[in-house]
């Protein structure tokens, strides 16, 4: 099971941004993904993402996927660590319709539309997260969960991160769902 090694960061200027990134790495397409998020029960907080994806390479070849995804999460020191299982099912639709037989709800919905890039084998995006605002995000995917793994990816993912021009401080370490229900609780 690979493991990502990540990090999100609020950005202020996406238009700077973006031609700051694109000057230090490859960009590999544009992308829209729509999440829906379904749970068992509210309070146990594990559940599944069904993602509808469309992304479109830098040619200009389109594709459309639905990604269903569950993992386990865990944040340490800023950097989500997870361990995600994700295979694709051909109609969202009726595996939705599945999960609310199996009695799961549909809870968060997220919308996030942005660009794509590959520098030194991290991914980096940029992404506008409806309701949010814009972010970096940068991933490293592993072979292993190990100490020495996650602590030599950190180091890359900060080393980018400053190299990019985002300061630190600008990291988030929650979860994109956790902030959009807050904003749904106020």
């Amino acid at each position: 099971m690979a493991v990502e090694i990540e990090l999100k960061a609020w950005v202020k200027d996406p238009e700077a941004q973006r031609s700051v990134i694109s000057r230090l790495a490859r960009y590999t397409g544009a992308y829209r993904r729509e999440d829906a998020y379904w749970y068992a029960s509210a309070a146990s907080g594990a559940g599944v993402r069904v993602r509808r994806e469309s992304s479109a390479s830098p040619c200009g070849e389109t594709v459309h996927l639905t990604l269903v995804t569950y993992k386990t999460k865990e944040v340490r020191d800023g950097i989500e660590v997870n361990h995600e299982r994700e295979f694709e099912v051909s109609d969202g639709a009726v595996f939705e319709e599945l999960l609310g037989r199996l009695g799961l709800a549909r809870g968060a919905h997220k919308l996030k539309r942005g660009w794509s890039w590959d520098c030194r084998g991290i991914t980096v995006e940029l992404s506008e997260v409806e309701g949010l605002g814009w972010f970096a995000e940068l991933e490293i995917l592993a072979d292993e969960d190990l100490p020495e793994t996650v602590a030599g990816a950190r180091r890359r993912l900060l080393e980018l991160l400053n190299e990019i021009g985002i300061p630190g401080e600008n990291i988030e370490g929650r979860c994109y769902t956790e902030m959009l229900r807050e904003l749904t609780t106020m």
